[in-house]
């Protein structure tokens, strides 16, 4: 079986939601600058702990740690929204709202990834790639 994703931001919310769902504080992965941006939001907005950066074999790994050992995760549902066969783009006046305001969504736009509410306040559209709650 090949390490190597076709769709690797899809990739990445897999893991994280296998890790929580057998109990696994961290989660190691292949890295790239978008998995990274996306990771370093959630643990901005409080649904992961830290995030690094480290040297793997081949290129650079990154690790997300979800949670501490006596602790439960704060993530109870992360999925794709956008996906390849179907890009979801929307205006700044129409960006989704997650769980009337209790979760997140990454929103990709032309100044960089940020929350849907970042977003809104910007006056920014783009691709919704994920939600969060």
């Amino acid at each position: 079986m090949s390490k190597v994703s076709t769709e690797p931001i899809a990739d990445m919310l897999t893991r994280i939601r296998n890790a929580i769902l057998v109990r696994k504080t961290e989660v190691s992965l292949p890295h790239s600058n978008v998995k990274e941006s996306i990771a370093t939001l959630l643990k901005d907005n409080g649904y992961v702990d830290d995030v690094k950066v480290g040297k793997a074999e081949v290129g650079k790994q990154l690790t997300i740690t979800i949670n501490d050992e006596d602790s439960n995760a704060r993530i109870t549902e992360i999925a794709r929204v956008s996906k390849p066969g179907r890009r979801n783009y929307s205006k700044a006046t129409k960006l989704p709202v997650a769980k009337r305001g209790r979760g997140i969504y990454v929103i990709s736009t032309s100044q960089g990834l940020m929350t849907d509410a970042k977003a809104r306040e910007l006056g920014v559209g783009g691709e919704v790639i994920c939600k969060v709650y």
